[in-house]
């Protein structure tokens, strides 16, 4: 069964004074690109997270988004000097840097750095995060990420099939179309070679002979349809396949048009260029959903 790029999950969960949401969006990619926001105490994971993802995933833009929200009502407030001073020495290296530029900048308040990241801490800042627990969270996220691409992938693959019944009907009837202008096409044969015999005057007959192959191969489209009816089956293979085809059946929408547009190029009649036509819209309209098949 194939599975869909699009699809969202969110988890949430808590433990000690930790609670935390976890979303996980997913859209259409040529490729795995993997988006990850993590808290900043949480960035060591990173690599751990991402190994999880590419794992279960082998396509598709995956957004994560983890948000950490910690009690702090039990933690006394501190002021980290280190950090501070830090911030201040930077400030100090700034304002010299702009006077010598004939610069000047406010003065900053206490206030100010105050409201810097880091200068104010808990004893939470730096105590121990669930992160055993949050990794579950993250696995039942995957979980219902998987479960839903499952599912979006079942609706995808209905609308597809539907759509390849409809290319393999068209086609069927483009080789009937075809058969039914023999005749058409052979007249036409029979004139263009009494026009050529009538003026074969010092005309090499060997040319004649090859002119004549070229017209016939023109106005043959037995290869296209063949093609076209290889193309049906191959399709329906993939979609009866275990593992990610997107790309097979991207490539395979290719193919289908330029069967459709050389069947066109060579209808000779508008009965069979009408057929192609409808030909190219649907499956124009086929790999639009395609698109979104992991």
């Amino acid at each position: 069964m194939i599975r869909s790029m699009t699809a969202f999950a969110s988890e949430t969960g808590q433990a000690s004074q930790t609670s935390w949401v976890l979303e996980m969006r997913g859209v259409n990619a040529k490729g795995l690109d993997i988006r990850l926001r993590l808290p900043e105490r949480l960035m060591p994971q990173e690599q751990a997270i991402r190994a999880k993802l590419t794992k279960a995933f082998s396509r598709g833009n995956i957004s994560m988004t983890l948000r950490l929200d910690e009690d702090a009502s039990a933690s006394p407030v501190h002021l980290d000097e280190h950090v501070l001073e830090s911030y201040i020495l930077s400030a100090i290296r700034v304002r010299s840097m702009a006077k010598n530029k004939g610069l000047k900048l406010t003065e900053a308040s206490a206030p100010d750095y105050l409201g810097l990241r880091g200068v104010m801490r808990t004893d939470m800042d730096n105590g121990p995060l669930p992160e055993t627990e949050i990794m579950q969270s993250l696995d039942a996220a995957i979980a219902g990420f998987s479960a839903m691409r499952a599912s979006e992938g079942a609706a995808l693959d209905g609308v597809l099939r539907q759509q390849l019944a409809q290319i393999a009907a068209l086609t069927s009837e483009a080789a009937q179309r075809a058969e039914a202008r023999k005749d058409q096409v052979a007249a036409t044969l029979k004139t263009n070679l009494a026009r050529i015999m009538g003026n074969v005057d010092g005309a090499d007959p060997d040319r004649i002979a090859q002119e004549l192959a070229l017209l016939a191969v023109k106005a043959d489209v037995s290869e296209e349809i063949d093609r076209l009816t290889a193309h049906v089956a191959a399709a329906e293979a993939l979609l009866g396949s275990d593992g990610p085809v997107g790309r097979k059946l991207d490539f395979l929408m290719q193919e289908f048009n330029r069967e459709a547009n050389t069947l066109c190029s060579k209808s000779g009649s508008p009965e069979l260029t009408r057929v192609g036509l409808d030909l190219k819209a649907l499956i124009d309209q086929m790999r639009e959903q395609v698109q979104n098949v992991e």
